[in-house]
């Protein structure tokens, strides 16, 4: 094969699709037997649906194959190059099959693409039967899709290829492809492993991948003049290099990733904390995003079990905008480091969350006790303002224990230190201070 002398040639991964379902490869979660897909199948009902998945695991292909088992009218759109005049055209077409007793099935790729009016704009043709909806996203629906169209449809989650799977797409494609079955190719264990890697999942780009280094490999004679046609590891490497990691900065990968390093940090595991960071900067994450979420965990995850946290967290917020990439990244891996070893505690978060919880719960706030305001006039300390009010400092220990609190919530414990690290000793210090700590109060 040389796809060099023939240009009409359609790319392998389009002459490879699967055209039944009996031909398709994975999502057996969905396609197996009492699933959800294959019991609509036989029950002969089509429900609007969104399919939510990474590229190449097949949800335009099987939606194509829906189509052709429902025996229906499909239309494919893009969502890049689709506008709302172009769907009210195809709304208005799909209307008149409808009155004709015909279905039709409007397959979207990339529907996240869409704007919230476009969106809007499919809602009653997807409410009254118009059209069957197929939606294809490889972010998560729930922030991309409104949540009218949301209701309408049902969300169905594909999953990446497994290696299985991409080993059977390649036996297929070597013995079934029309110009592949062609050649005598001969791939070895080592080149194998690294195009399942190169691919990562994605069935499209295990055909690329596959193709390009057999063009690579070809020479430029005829079918008899070729013989064997050898891919090793080396010819892979050569050919593709790498697969950039699929980390799209406002998708699913972006969130998915920074939740994963955060509760890996939260959680003490600095390796696997450390691996995250690893991902997202390689994949261009800004790094004083990161620092940020670093600043942020260290008050709530850490806090006041151990207050340097906050302190390296903001020193290196500070370096990281000082100095840059790529350096930023030892910075970066410091911080993490030691807010993943650092004792933990939400104390400090749980406290204004109570605190909070009080307030908003308040139909009419109580007065700040008048020992603790201000008499900053003749009138005020004839009222009572700082009346009672002991300054600490001239006690022993520096310390007067009196009710702060308005009188609601005497006793009222909304900060408890934790047992970790430094808020350890914290603790002890307000039991022996504070009595209502001593049998820990009103904790409620």
């Amino acid at each position: 094969m040389n796809t060099r002398s023939k240009t009409n040639l359609p790319p392998l991964a389009e002459r490879m699709r699967p055209e039944t379902l009996e031909e398709f490869v994975g999502q057996e979660h969905l396609l197996g037997q009492g699933q959800l897909l294959s019991s609509l199948i036989q029950s002969g009902n089509l429900p609007s649906m969104i399919f939510w998945g990474e590229p190449g695991t097949g949800k335009t292909t099987l939606a194509r194959i829906l189509a052709k088992s429902f025996d229906v009218d499909f239309v494919q759109l893009s969502a890049v190059t689709t506008g709302v005049a172009d769907l009210r055209k195809i709304l208005s077409a799909a209307e008149k099959q409808s009155s004709l007793g015909r279905a039709t099935l409007l397959f979207i790729d990339e529907i996240h693409r869409w704007s919230k009016s476009q969106q809007d704009a499919l809602l009653h043709a997807v409410e009254d039967g118009t059209v069957i909806l197929l939606g294809a996203t490889t972010e998560n629906p729930s922030f991309e899709v409104i949540s009218p169209l949301l209701s309408r449809a049902r969300v169905l989650r594909f999953q990446s290829l497994t290696a299985d799977h991409l080993k059977l797409m390649l036996k297929r494609a070597l013995t079934t492809d029309s110009e592949l079955s062609k050649l005598r190719i001969q791939i070895d264990e080592e080149a194998t492993s690294a195009l399942l890697a190169l691919s990562g999942g994605d069935g499209r780009a295990l055909y690329n991948a596959l193709e390009l280094a057999v063009n690579i490999a070809t020479p430029l004679k005829s079918p008899r003049e070729r013989g064997e046609i050898v891919i090793d590891r080396q010819l892979i490497e050569k050919s593709v290099l790498k697969r950039m990691p699929i980390y799209d900065k406002k998708g699913d990968s972006h969130y998915d990733t920074i939740s994963a390093f955060i509760k890996c940090v939260r959680a003490s595991d600095p390796d696997a904390a450390v691996y995250y960071l690893a991902r997202m900067l390689n994949a261009g994450e800004d790094p004083l995003f990161v620092a940020r979420r670093l600043i942020i965990l260290a008050s709530e995850d850490i806090g006041n079990a151990n207050p340097n946290g906050l302190v390296l967290a903001q020193a290196g917020y500070d370096a990281v905008h000082s100095i840059g990439m790529p350096e930023a990244r030892i910075v970066l891996a410091q911080v993490t480091t030691y807010l993943a070893s650092s004792p933990k505690s939400n104390a400090a978060y749980m406290a204004i969350d109570n605190a909070l919880d009080a307030v908003r719960g308040e139909s009419f706030p109580e007065a700040v006790p008048l020992h603790l305001r201000n008499p900053v006039t003749g009138l005020m300390k004839s009222e009572g303002y700082g009346e009672g009010y002991v300054y600490p400092h001239e006690r022993p220990g520096h310390f007067h224990e009196a009710d702060n609190l308005p009188s609601k919530y005497k006793n009222k414990i909304f900060y408890s230190p934790s047992d970790q690290g430094r808020e350890l000793e914290i603790g002890k210090r307000l039991e022996q201070w504070w009595k209502k700590r001593q049998n820990k109060g009103d904790l409620s």
